[in-house]
């Protein structure tokens, strides 16, 4: 797929620049931020070392979706979503990963006046903002898509700039880009995190001292943070997702009234939901889907896409996503020379090259997300586990 020593692979019109040059970084975590991250900062000139207690995309990343669009309401989640969508387009490729455009749809049915007036709400604060988004009613929505069940839906919300990509392919293609551009990748190795001074500790007990520490390792950022005597206000909870048989081309759909999210996929289709509202163990959670979750939702989709109800059961599995108590992530400082990127609440792998891309600039001297700054909690907040894709019913 992609050979790790070319220095100019994905690299579309970017250029290297010395911006970074005398810094020494530590990645830990080669999911997808860490990986972009590593790679904008390799290309910047620092000397990077990327490390992961698995392989590449072995953690949450290799686990996601891999939905993508810029259907956010927020100002700032927009912009970091259109970011996103646009260097998906630029870096992929024959020789790199396949971005699939797919328009995105979501919709409420009939008698769900709640999320029906929120997703009302959002479309006009997503076109205020600059987003390309319609509003359609059923009849419309059911004309521009055959393949969905459109009689129920009272109020449905659509946008073109949105695709699909393979997470782990992405991946492992900005880990070799990151690779190619002078990055050392320690896999299968892993490392705690210290600091006064800033270090990671390999499992051999050596320390690597480096200028700072870029922490991405998902569900379990919060366990590393907590070794080095930082307490970060997030939860890791259970998700679940399951590929069957289908000929679906378009479009990405979810249902705010059933729950679910599908999208076209490789093998047929790509169906998600089964969030547990509740905090998981990421060394001890159960990667199986449940035994009734397969069927159960099948049962659900089918209502939506009658095409589905011929499709043979291809995989189900089960992963994480992270939780904090606003809904929006932790990126940035959290102390001198220690960076995290966490708490995406299921966006994390769709905004991950405009994550890591702006991370990895204000490692070398940019201004940081001051919304997303992760030291704005004191880590003990109480807070609820919810699921990143519900919507504000009214």
């Amino acid at each position: 797929m992609t050979d790790a020593t070319d220095p100019d692979l994905a690299v579309g019109a970017d250029a290297f620049t010395d911006r970074g040059a005398g810094l020494e970084v530590a990645v830990v975590g080669a999911g997808a931020i860490g990986a972009t991250a590593a790679y904008d900062l390799a290309r910047d000139g620092v000397d990077v070392t990327l490390y992961d207690r698995g392989g590449v995309a072995s953690g949450a990343t290799g686990r996601a979706a891999g939905i993508c669009y810029d259907a956010f309401a927020d100002g700032l989640d927009a912009e970091l979503a259109g970011e996103a969508i646009e260097r998906f387009r630029a870096l992929s490729g024959d020789d790199t990963f396949p971005f699939v455009e797919c328009p995105y749809v979501w919709l409420a049915r009939e008698g769900d006046t709640g999320r029906a007036n929120a997703i009302r709400d959002q479309v006009r604060r997503m076109q205020d903002n600059g987003v390309v988004a319609l509003e359609m009613d059923g009849d419309a929505l059911g004309e521009r898509f055959s393949a969905l069940r459109t009689d129920d839906v009272a109020v449905a919300g659509i946008v073109g700039a949105a695709g699909y990509v393979d997470p782990a392919a992405y991946t492992a293609c900005l880990a070799a880009a990151a690779t190619g551009a002078g990055t050392t990748l320690e896999t299968d190795t892993p490392v705690d995190v210290r600091t006064d001074p800033t270090r990671v500790i390999r499992p051999d007990g050596t320390a690597h001292e480096v200028d700072a520490v870029v922490v991405a390792a998902g569900a379990r950022t919060k366990a590393l943070l907590a070794d080095a005597g930082i307490s970060l206000a997030v939860k890791p909870y259970r998700v679940q997702a399951l590929v069957a048989d289908s000929d679906l081309a378009e479009p990405m759909c979810y249902d705010a009234t059933g729950g679910f999210y599908l999208r076209p996929h490789a093998d047929g289709v790509l169906v998600g939901d089964g969030t547990e509202n509740r905090e998981a163990d990421p060394d001890g959670y159960d990667r199986d889907a449940d035994p009734d979750f397969a069927d159960d939702l099948r049962e659900q989709v089918t209502h939506r896409v009658p095409g589905l109800a011929d499709g043979g059961l291809e995989r189900a599995w089960a992963g994480l996503c992270t939780a904090t108590p606003d809904r929006d992530p932790l990126v940035g400082a959290v102390r001198n020379g220690l960076y995290v990127a966490t708490g995406f609440q299921g966006h994390g792998f769709m905004r991950a090259p405009a994550i890591g891309q702006r991370l990895a600039a204000e490692i070398v001297g940019g201004s940081g997300i001051n919304a997303f700054d992760p030291t704005r909690f004191d880590g003990d907040e109480a807070f609820d586990v919810v699921d990143g894709m519900s919507l504000e019913s009214n």
